[in-house]
């Protein structure tokens, strides 16, 4: 791999990276970043542990985050089916070894809160993935207020085998638009979370949405500086995108709420990506919407068009991942 570095000015320099017979990586992809690690390919098998969220239980909202439809980020329909946690696992792995000839895997926690529950159960999830064949990492998603030091400390005993991450939901760093989506939680509620799980040495990746109602690219460019100041290493940027059953839906029947058009999105995450440490691992760029379930905008079910408008847009510009945020101030 060579590396190549590009030099803005005293305080702007980016690292590009550039792999024999490919074109340059403009952003720390999550790809590239696996290989770095383990000299492979290596897939996430994405796992749905049947776990609920306090935003749609009672505990403290029953209607979700306003993006949400009744199923929320998953079902919990695997394992309410009958379909185990190893079971999910051996479907997936057979899938992806013969898709993309992957011999490694992750388990990835996925559908709803994944530290929402008693410590005992969610060791016993988490075991039962790991111990299945060729598995060598654990990520587990979830929102900034269900963790604690507990929960916490679970996770970190994986370390010393595995490659452990932890994925909180954030969207935005403004308590306005936190308000307006329902997400149940503040700004200071996920910093708090963040800078815990910091001291565990648990690697974080923060999820974001571009284009919330009412946000101005200056507030959506200010998550992406906020971001940048904490101990943060990996980030998912998604599109604002409406589907069906959500309560977003009802706001876009009525006219009340307008998704961003394909050419601002690309634009914008390359603005995000240039304020971002250079060392930030991007395991997002885009939105992946069920498309029969897709309301709006249309161009959001076309997942690889879309990357390869921000990659031209970044070769366009001449710019890449962290040339405006350097190198992360956190090790």
């Amino acid at each position: 791999m060579t590396f190549i570095i590009l030099i803005f000015s005293q305080e702007q320099t980016c690292i590009i990276l550039k792999r024999a017979g490919t074109s340059l990586n403009r952003y720390r992809d999550y790809n590239t970043y696996l290989r770095e690690i383990f000299v492979e390919r290596v897939q996430k098998i994405t796992l749905d542990a049947g776990l609920g969220c306090p935003n749609r239980d009672g505990t403290i909202s029953r209607n979700g985050c306003i993006y949400c439809d009744a199923r929320g980020s998953g079902t919990g329909a695997m394992i309410h089916c009958g379909t185990s946690i190893t079971d999910q696992i051996t479907g997936a792995r057979t899938y992806l070894a013969k898709r993309f000839k992957a011999k490694k895997f992750i388990a990835y926690f996925q559908s709803f809160s994944n530290t929402y529950a008693p410590i005992p159960k969610l060791q016993a999830l988490y075991d039962q993935a790991l111990l299945q064949e060729d598995m060598v990492g654990l990520s587990v998603a979830t929102r900034p207020d269900c963790v604690d030091r507990d929960v916490l400390s679970l996770i970190a005993s994986y370390k010393d085998k595995y490659l452990v991450w932890i994925e909180y939901g954030l969207q935005s760093a403004h308590d306005n638009t936190l308000r307006l989506i329902n997400r149940g939680h503040d700004v200071a509620c996920f910093e708090r979370s963040v800078l815990l799980t910091h001291e565990y040495g648990i690697n974080i990746c923060v999820h974001v949405i571009l284009g919330l109602p009412e946000e101005t690219r200056q507030m959506m460019l200010d998550t992406a500086r906020f971001l940048a100041r904490l101990p943060v290493q990996g980030v998912k940027i998604h599109m604002l995108y409406v589907v069906k059953g959500s309560r977003l839906a009802e706001l876009y029947s009525r006219g009340e709420v307008h998704c961003l058009e394909r050419d601002e999105y690309v634009e914008l995450v390359a603005d995000f990506l240039e304020l971002l440490p250079s060392d930030m691992v991007i395991q997002r760029l885009t939105g992946d919407p069920v498309k029969s379930e897709l309301i709006a905008p249309s161009w959001a079910s076309e997942k690889t068009k879309n990357l390869n408008m921000i990659r031209e847009t970044l070769d366009r510009r001449n710019t890449c991942q962290g040339r405006l945020g350097g190198l992360s101030k956190h090790t």
